[in-house]
This record gives structure tokens, C-alpha cells and sequence, in this order.
């Protein structure tokens, strides 16, 4: 079991950053991926950015490619979504999620097994 804890949501103006800390704690080392997703007011949770824990080997949303950085660090069983060039179309609840039984797919809400409670990011313009 692996609980999962999100942090640094808020209000950001367009064209700002904002970094998200996704921090794990449990069977960590059964985690194959880690991924944060989105819910955006009115929609439907869509995947974000995921990065496999070992490999390293990280994955975009074409929405967010180039703006947004997925990253880890083991020593601090966490995961950070560091976030650039937002705008308003960013604004949503942001979750990250583990998957321990990985096979093949990262972008599926339904393949992760554990979810944090969200972190709310909101941008203005």
C-alpha cells in the first residue's frame, strides 16, 4: 500500500510557475509509475505527465509538453510536477497517483491503483 501526498497548489497569474510535491510514503518500491493528473472544473480527470521510477522515463500530456517538468527524487520518496508558462486553462484539481502493477499504459486513470486527495491550482489572467 502506498499513500500519496499532494501539496503546493494556489493561485498563479498567467505566465507564471507553480511546483507541485507529490510525497509518497508505503511499498514505494513497488511503484512502476508515478503520474499526476487533472480535473478540471465541469471535465473529466485527464492525464497530466508520469514518470516511471526507475528508468526514469517520463511522459506529456501534449497540453502541457514543453511547459511542464515531471521529476523524482528517491531520496525523498517524492515526485514534483514543476509547472511554467501557465495559463487559464490550467486551473484544476491536481492529483498524483501511483500505479504498482504496471503493464504498459500510463495515461489511463483506471491502471493507477493509489490516489492523493488533490492540490486545487488556479490561474488568472
Amino acid at each position: 500500500q502506498v499513500q500519496l501526498v499532494e501539496s503546493g497548489g494556489g493561485l498563479a497569474q498567467t505566465g507564471g510557475s507553480l511546483t507541485l510535491t507529490c510525497a509518497a510514503s508505503g511499498q514505494i518500491l513497488s511503484s512502476y509509475v508515478i503520474g499526476w493528473f487533472r480535473q478540471p472544473p465541469g471535465k473529466e480527470r485527464e492525464f497530466v505527465a508520469a514518470v516511471k521510477w526507475r528508468s526514469y522515463a517520463r511522459y506529456y500530456a501534449d497540453a502541457v509538453k514543453g511547459r511542464f517538468t515531471i521529476f523524482r527524487d528517491a531520496a525523498r520518496n517524492s515526485v514534483y510536477l514543476q509547472m511554467n508558462s501557465l495559463n487559464p486553462e490550467d486551473t484544476a484539481d491536481y492529483v498524483c497517483a501511483t500505479d504498482i502493477d504496471y503493464r504498459g499504459n500510463y495515461g489511463l486513470p483506471q491502471d493507477y491503483d493509489y490516489w492523493g486527495q488533490g492540490t486545487q491550482v488556479t490561474v488568472s489572467s
